[in-house]
């Protein structure tokens, strides 16, 4: 007699496959935290629009990262990893001698990169004004340092430099997060200001503009 197979369980609705491995559900919630708290700030984001953007349960969000303050910070944590992951990147592919100016360049390029990420440099923004937040500001206030100093240590660029360096990119966040692109058609000025602060990213900048993400 052929024995009867046992009944495969139902999964609970709106949670992901379950054949799908752990790391990869992590990363599936992770990236749609980063485009909700993007969009709408810590304050903004609910679980439960984080579980909708995933796929998922808002149950199963809270079973796998204990809470929104947690689940922001390795949001931050996995933001700051691929910043500083490019840069490093950028100057491993340095020439040899290659100047300061030369070195802010490459390495502004490839922050350029990550503008299609738009929630990746806007969840950075929203930790950078949550400087109040015992634990988001303490975690926000060390990945700064940690990118000024790269910067500074392994870039090899002066203080003035990197903050130069920063100011301008903290300028560009400022553009994406205020859909900038948006006016580039109907006010010269907009136009003007997108095309001097990323005359190569300029076409990105208006369609992340027009882009709805979440």
């Amino acid at each position: 007699m052929t024995p009867r197979s046992a009944p495969t369980a139902t999964p609970k609705a709106g949670d992901p496959a379950p054949r799908m491995r752990a790391e990869d559900r992590r990363e599936l919630v992770l990236r749609a935290a980063t485009r909700v708290f993007g969009e709408r700030g810590y304050h903004g984001a609910t679980t439960d629009a984080i579980a909708k953007a995933a796929g998922v349960s808002q149950p199963y969000v809270v079973r796998m990262f204990d809470g929104k303050e947690a689940l922001f910070l390795e949001v931050l944590g996995r933001a700051l990893e691929r910043v500083s992951a490019s840069f490093r990147q950028a100057i491993a592919e340095l020439p040899p001698g290659a100047s300061p100016l030369d070195r802010a360049h490459c390495i502004g390029a490839a922050y350029g990169e990550l503008l299609s990420d738009r929630g990746l440099l806007l969840s950075l923004m929203h930790a950078f004004v949550a400087g109040a937040d015992p634990e988001i500001g303490a975690a926000a206030r060390s990945g700064f340092l940690q990118i000024y100093r790269l910067l500074r240590d392994e870039a090899g660029l002066s203080p003035d430099e990197v903050t130069g360096f920063l100011a301008e990119g903290m300028l560009l966040n400022t553009l994406v997060g205020l859909r900038m692109g948006l006016e580039v058609d109907d006010d010269p000025a907009a136009a003007e200001l997108v095309q001097h602060v990323a005359p190569t990213k300029h076409a990105l900048l208006v369609q992340l503009a027009k882009a709805r993400t979440v």
